[in-house]
């Protein structure tokens, strides 16, 4: 078992390595490459799909409970505002520069560290599988989706997300709608016709006003947002048809499914989801490692952004080195002492349940 000092050496290494080399969503292959042989390098037999590649620790029992440690290594593209090169990993005052340095970096390599900590221990209380996944950043389904099944049966996950090592104890779903209101064609000047504007304005004042019975304890209401209509052809004839689209902030009071149905009976237009797979997500505040973070000083709160979380279906929690601020801009950067921070706090908190 190396120390911690000696992890986060290697971790950072790694880190420079893989923010030298493109890694945009879909195509990740060359930086799943270089983890799968950092992995291999240290005596982690791994498992690959894609770009995707797992580990189990050495001493894995299918008689306990299993921990998954997850994060991305795909990245955006960069931004025009970039005035250094965003693939040059220079640390300059503290601070390691690069294009998914921040997001989400700093996390995976972390994580990739916490696992080999854990990885050759006997007599845990828990499993370990460590997952560094693909495409999270488009939520393609070639990334955390693709090899869930794979990954056998998990009981809760750290999701590897830049949060100040503060606890995202939950996290807001999407769902998209496109709606259309079916009306009926006729000349303006005849009043003739069924005009679907007016009938889609009804639907749209209550996608405005509606609240939803139950709220999250973390973000209150579900929030409905419309924000794209269309319709009509001319000006002198009564429009067939009016579409428009809702963004739904989903809490974690509700599933995907449940809202989607209450929706719909409630509004006469047609409701179609571009998607439900983008579930809220959550953890019981009272759950041992929530309660571990808690006990070194973490505080809770519901993250408004979404990631591979969405795609879970067990309890899990969001935290990681890095600042979701910082995520996405020009000269993106993490601090190298949030690294070696980071290491060290999921270290605590996992030691806390698992010796």
């Amino acid at each position: 078992m190396a120390d911690t000092i000696t992890l986060y050496q290697q971790a950072l290494q790694l880190l420079q390595q893989l923010i030298s080399i493109p890694s945009f969503s879909k195509e990740e292959d060359k930086t799943a490459d270089v983890i799968e042989h950092f992995l291999q390098e240290r005596g982690v037999i791994t498992n690959r799909k894609l770009n995707n590649v797992w580990a189990r620790n050495k001493y894995f029992d299918e008689s306990k409970p299993t921990i998954l440690l997850n994060s991305h290594h795909d990245t955006v593209k960069p931004n025009s505002g970039y005035t250094r090169n965003p693939y040059d990993a220079a640390i300059e005052d503290g601070k390691l520069y690069g294009l998914g340095s921040n997001d989400a970096g700093g996390c995976l390599v972390s994580l990739i560290a916490v696992f080999l900590h854990f990885c050759e221990q006997q007599n845990l209380k828990y499993n370990f599988c460590l997952a560094t996944t693909a495409e999270e950043e488009i939520s393609g389904v070639n990334g955390l989706e693709l090899i869930i099944p794979e990954l056998g049966k998990l009981d809760f996950g750290i999701v590897g997300e830049p949060t100040l090592m503060q606890l995202a104890i939950a996290e807001r779903g999407l769902m998209v709608l496109d709606c259309t209101a079916h009306g009926k064609a006729g000349h303006a000047a005849r009043e003739e016709g069924e005009n679907a504007i007016y009938k889609a304005l009804k639907d749209i004042e209550w996608f405005r006003t509606y609240r939803f019975p139950k709220e999250s304890e973390q973000f209150g209401p579900i929030k409905m947002s419309v924000t794209i209509i269309n319709a009509g052809s001319q000006h002198n004839v009564v429009p067939a048809s009016c579409t428009f689209t809702v963004d739904v902030r989903v809490t974690d009071a509700y599933r995907n499914e449940e809202v989607l149905e209450l929706i719909r009976e409630q509004v006469s237009c047609e409701v179609k989801p571009r998607s439900i797979r983008l579930k809220p997500s959550s953890i019981d505040k009272n759950h041992p490692i929530v309660q571990a973070g808690i006990a070194l000083g973490r505080t809770t709160y519901g993250s408004p952004t979404t990631s591979d979380q969405s795609l879970l279906d067990i309890p899990s929690l969001k935290v990681g080195p890095g600042d979701s601020a910082r995520s996405h801009t020009a000269d993106e950067f993490i601090y190298v002492d949030e690294i070696k921070d980071g290491i060290e706090l999921y270290i605590k908190m996992l030691e806390s349940i698992c010796l």
